[in-house]
């Protein structure tokens, strides 16, 4: 819930640092150099001399490359078609049949828990999906853009501090919507009792959760019911989404934004902003990547009866939530197309200036 800076991506100097200097005029750079809001960004590195001149060989280098990612991509299918028939051998074996009857890869939920999402957690799906894919979209573009386009600069501001990029505007900004609605979730999970539902109770979810990997390895998969009952690989998984990697995005993306004091000389030690630029990165990987397995294991599990649970709200296997889904991410790509200076910036100027350089 970054995504929960709160939540930037930044890679160069903080923020405050372009306050502790006057704006250059564009006479005053150095050849090469733009400013870029965050850093200045070395001269480019080019040449315009043909390729035959330089020696390459864009042809044969091309074949290579294709060559090593089809080789490679043949041997991951190899690794992969052993190691599922490995686990499918090992599963004809008495201890491991044993132990999937005694862990089916799910336990009871407390007494009282109630099956089904109320309308409030699909909203609640729909919003966290929506943010936290613009989220990584405008903080990857923080991370690698050399000369933004505009700058913000907060109403409040004196001297120009505080100025930003835009793209560090919208991602923070995103950044707050997100941990709005993930703080709404939370206490909506807490009130309502659906917090059963990612919230382990017993310690039989860790024999389950292995139980379910064993048999999402063999391609067995495990029977499940989305409805009443998660099984335990898909809870922890939820689990650390809402109440691990959110938490950490959010801690340290505010670390690397400019709401962090930057006076507070023994709170900057304890906690160095090189600790949080550390964390930062690997988090946002570790939502892409729960992205890519919950959306192909949604779609691969029985799509229709998958998507009315999220969308529609029903058990029923219908093609209602599959088109509420549909438009869903027909908002996400407008959104995703949208986030440009030409739409953000009316936007931004409620609140700051915005500024081609």
């Amino acid at each position: 819930m970054r995504t929960p800076e709160a939540g930037s991506l930044e890679n160069s100097k903080p923020t405050a640092s372009l306050a502790a200097e006057p704006e250059p005029t564009p006479s005053s750079l150095p050849t090469g150099r733009a400013r870029t809001g965050l850093a200045d960004t070395p001269p480019a590195v080019a040449s315009t001399a043909p390729a035959a001149q330089l020696g390459a060989k864009p042809s044969i280098w091309s074949w290579k490359s294709n060559t090593g990612i089809l080789t490679g991509g043949a041997a991951a299918l190899v690794l992969a078609a052993m190691i599922v028939l490995l686990v499918r051998w090992l599963m004809t074996l008495e201890f491991l049949q044993s132990f999937l009857v005694a862990f089916p890869g799910e336990y009871h939920l407390p007494a009282g828990t109630q099956s089904g999402f109320p309308a409030w957690v699909q909203w609640q799906h729909f919003f966290n999906m929506f943010f936290i894919v613009l989220i990584i979209r405008t903080g990857l573009q923080v991370r690698t853009e050399k000369r933004p386009a505009a700058f913000w600069t907060p109403k409040w501001s004196k001297g120009g501090k505080g100025k930003i990029s835009l793209a560090l505007w919208l991602h923070q900004s995103l950044d707050v919507l997100w941990l709005v609605n993930g703080a709404v979730f939370v206490v909506l999970l807490i009130a309502t009792g659906h917090w059963a539902r990612i919230v382990p109770t017993s310690w039989e979810v860790f024999p389950n959760a292995l139980s379910a990997v064993i048999q999402y390895i063999s391609l067995d998969w495990p029977t499940e019911n989305g409805w009443v009952n998660y099984n335990s690989l898909q809870q922890l998984a939820y689990f650390t989404t809402v109440f691990i990697a959110a938490p950490l995005a959010a801690i340290t993306g505010v670390r690397m934004s400019g709401l962090w004091p930057k006076k507070t000389t023994t709170l900057n030690k304890a906690y160095p902003i090189e600790l949080a630029r550390a964390v930062h990165f690997p988090v946002m990987l570790y939502f892409v990547i729960f992205i890519i397995f919950h959306v192909a294991l949604v779609l691969a599990t029985g799509a229709l009866r998958n998507l009315n649970h999220m969308y529609g709200g029903t058990d029923a296997v219908n093609w209602t939530g599959f088109w509420i889904f549909a438009g869903s991410l027909v908002l996400v790509v407008a959104a995703w197309f949208a986030a440009r200076p030409l739409i953000l910036a009316p936007i931004a100027k409620l609140s700051g200036k915005v500024s081609s350089r």
